[in-house]
């Protein structure tokens, strides 16, 4: 007869599966920024901040914007504008250098010089959709097959009084909280869309009134990726390092995630619960029409 070994270092149960993927997580933020957040980051430094006033100014020229940047921008990202392509109008500063006089200019060069706002140009930057080349670096995405854990994960959302709904408006973001809406934009792939679905209902569960207010953004990111990692990877989902890169971006670290590794338990322990299958009765419906008549003969 031929036995199985156990595994002992495996998993078996749902707290230890929690445990395992958790510390897993730790590790990954220990090691510090992934090649591929490195390159990200790299790329998206190179995208001016705009103004207020010129965000809005892009929004009404193009609501679909995305990334936007100059034509010399683009080119040095490796991509170039389409020909006949039409810029989107902006307003750049004009800086002058009104110069110092007085004995203390007279003894310091660096301060007989002083660069002020004299004005403003028009200026033109172009969307990402307008332009061609090289693709932009990305961070790495889940995959995987979700199966039925959507419609699971759903049904438990609704079963909590939330509204569910499917929003491109909310682009370019994946998924927006609203304390007791949540957001998902249409067009992900299953498993991204699964991740989405868990890190804002994990918003929804831990980030309402007293302690929404008591956590930094930083934190409440921190806590929702976790338990999107965690669950993630309990339903057989790929996230390689998904979910490190994302915390990072918000400036989370290992030592965030230890703080709050008991609320972020929790909350992967509920979420997974709710996506075990339901045990359907042993009994056939006709037998548990027969067994009235069984008891009325005895």
């Amino acid at each position: 007869m031929t036995t199985t070994a156990i595994d002992s270092k495996k998993p078996t149960t749902k707290q230890e599966l929690i445990a395992a993927n958790v510390k897993l997580l730790n590790e990954q933020l220990e090691a510090g920024h992934s090649e591929a957040l490195t390159d990200y980051l790299t790329a998206m430094s190179r995208f001016h901040s705009y103004s207020f006033g010129n965000v809005l100014e892009i929004a009404r020229q193009m609501p679909t914007a995305t990334r936007v940047a100059g034509f010399w921008a683009w080119k040095n990202l490796g991509r170039s504008v389409n020909a006949g392509a039409k810029g989107i109008r902006i307003l750049a500063p004009i800086v002058g250098v009104r110069r110092k006089k007085g004995e203390e200019a007279q003894k310091d060069i660096t301060k007989q010089n002083e660069r002020v706002l004299v004005g403003f140009r028009n200026a033109y930057v172009f969307d990402i959709s307008q332009t061609n080349g090289v693709d932009l670096p990305a961070m790495h995405e889940v995959s995987g097959d979700p199966g039925e854990n959507i419609e699971r994960l759903a049904a438990f959302i609704k079963g909590q009084g939330i509204q569910l709904v499917y929003n491109p408006k909310i682009a370019p973001a994946l998924g927006m909280s609203y304390g007791g809406r949540i957001a998902i934009l249409p067009g992900q792939s299953k498993a991204e869309e699964f991740s989405t679905l868990v890190h804002e209902t994990a918003h929804e569960m831990l980030h309402k009134a007293e302690r929404r207010t008591a956590t930094t953004k930083t934190v409440r990111e921190t806590e929702a990726e976790a338990v999107a990692f965690v669950v993630g990877k309990a339903v057989g989902l790929v996230n390689r390092t998904a979910s490190a890169d994302y915390i990072q971006l918000y400036h989370g670290n290992a030592s965030l995630l230890a703080e709050s590794l008991e609320v972020i338990q929790q909350t992967a322990s509920v979420i997974l619960g709710a996506l075990e299958p339901a045990v359907a009765s042993e009994e056939t419906p006709q037998q548990q029409e027969e067994e009235p008549e069984l008891q009325e003969a005895a």
